[in-house]
């Protein structure tokens, strides 16, 4: 068996642990088995690619590739060694900012360093592969920094509204289209130049212009973005492997964001547009009403003698940290014969399935952690909802207030419960700056203050009940 041989038939071994680990991520019992099989997948396409590189390389080339493997590996294992769960989200925006870049300079590779075997339509085939890899690489990149730079608040969650915003946007593609049919047929730096600056531009503008509620589904279609300038990638070196992850991560990643569009009732072609983020309206900044407080001994009392509680958790649990006393709080309900769940929206956190993994890493039970649609009917019927971190995804503006920047989008209809209680540490408004009339209910009580510490007091608060629901309900029998 030749070396080419063997690395082709490790790239189909590669690509088939690529597909089982999609496989396994798509299910939280799975999960687990799907990231061990997408890292053998990738120890088997990188030593693929060494071997098969070492055949046409020096000695000294060869060491490089082993180094710089050696040094991304070291630095990969670091970051996700020391990143909270918080910062999962941005690290995983500024991931695909590499991608992007490095996508941009292997275009940039193929420009400088052309097979003198090719010629006529097989040049003009590769000049069109290296432009478009080089444009779809830019906007990957610069989307994702500013991605990464709002997920981190080192800049302004709210969108950017520059006057004719979509003509620019239409614009720059036009210019796009226009620049690669000048480009295939007389290739010039000049004009290689101007699309990589123009897709700079393009990408940094697209996210700029999608406000910060909307930022779970935009990293989403960053992962999407760099899968397929992967993708563009692999076309350029030649590489299956390459071709088949990044159309595999570029096809997952635009059918998970057109999944995320619907269940908010936005527009699959207005998040690629970057056109769907708008400010929020001047009515949503203030406070509409009087609000109540509630205490954490008051509502350990509310949740010992309720009968069912939903618990919907958000961004603020995990800055909080507050998954394990959750998970904690849950077992101690559950034990006293309350019955407890979870309701999970979409797009609760800043990255899809965020909650779910918080939920998983405190050990709690699959089956009573819900979605959206499996249990907004039974709100009406619940005797207290916990609302911890959430914010826009609880929000009854979303379908009473068609002016509302979120009018539309389906969110929790935690409000129809008995008693709600809305754990913040103030009455600012969530990440995409809209106010929450759902603080102002009747029904509803704020209890301020970190969440894990109040978690912790409703726990004691707990401890100290005399009579647990279940002994009370054996009594009576």
């Amino acid at each position: 068996m030749t070396t080419d041989t063997a690395a082709q038939a490790a790239y189909v071994v590669a690509a088939l642990l690529f597909i089982l680990s999609l496989a396994g991520l798509s299910q939280h019992r799975t999960s687990r088995s799907g990231v061990v099989w997408g890292i053998a997948g990738m120890v088997v396409a990188l030593a693929a690619t060494v071997g098969l590189a070492s055949r046409s390389i020096s000695a000294t080339g060869l060491v490089l590739i082993v180094v710089a493997t050696a040094v991304g590996a070291g630095i990969g294992l670091w970051r996700a060694k020391v990143v909270e769960m918080t910062g999962m989200p941005e690290l995983i925006a500024i991931m695909h900012s590499l991608v992007g870049l490095a996508a941009t300079f292997v275009g940039w590779n193929g420009y400088l360093d052309v097979d003198a075997e090719l010629s006529g339509s097989l040049l003009g085939i590769h000049h069109a592969e290296v432009f478009i890899g080089v444009f779809i690489g830019a906007v990957t990149f610069t989307g994702s920094v500013v991605a990464y730079l709002k997920l981190s608040a080192r800049i302004a969650s709210r969108p950017l509204t520059l006057p004719g915003k979509h003509v620019l946007n239409i614009g720059a593609l036009v210019a796009f289209v226009g620049l690669t049919i000048a480009f295939v047929a007389r290739p010039n730096m000049g004009l290689l130049i101007a699309v990589t600056v123009v897709a700079l531009a393009l990408g940094a503008h697209l996210v700029a212009s999608i406000g910060g509620g909307d930022m779970p589904v935009v990293v989403s279609m960053l992962n999407s973005y760099s899968g397929w300038a992967a993708a563009a990638s692999g076309f350029l070196l030649a590489n299956n492997l390459l071709i088949v992850t990044g159309a595999l991560v570029g096809s997952s990643g635009a059918y998970l964001s057109y999944i995320m569009c619907k269940a908010m009732n936005r527009s699959f072609i207005s998040v690629i547009a970057g056109g769907f983020g708008t400010p929020a309206a001047a009515a949503d900044e203030g406070e509409q009403g009087e609000h109540r407080e509630i205490s954490a001994e008051e509502t350990a009392e509310l949740l010992g003698n309720a009968t069912s509680v939903i618990i919907t958790p958000g961004y603020g649990m995990a800055v909080a940290q507050a998954q394990y006393p959750v998970a904690e709080l849950a077992r101690k309900l559950r034990e006293r014969g309350v019955e407890v769940r979870f309701g999970i929206h979409p797009v609760a956190g800043r990255l899809p399935g965020h909650m779910n993994v918080l939920l998983a890493e405190a050990n709690v039970p699959y089956d009573i952690v819900l979605e959206m649609d499996e249990i907004n009917d039974d709100f009406a019927a619940t005797s207290v909802v916990l609302v911890i971190g959430a914010n826009d995804t609880v929000n009854p503006a979303a379908t009473d207030n068609p002016s509302s920047p979120i009018a539309g989008m389906p969110v929790l209809h935690v409000w129809e419960a008995a008693n709600v209680v809305v754990f913040k540490r103030s009455m600012a408004a969530g990440y995409a700056g809209v106010q929450n009339p759902l603080f102002f209910r009747e029904n509803t009580q704020m209890l301020f203050g970190d969440a894990k510490q109040r978690v912790e007091d409703i726990l004691r608060g707990l401890d100290t009940l005399d009579t647990p629901v279940r002994e009370m309900a054996g009594t009576s029998r």
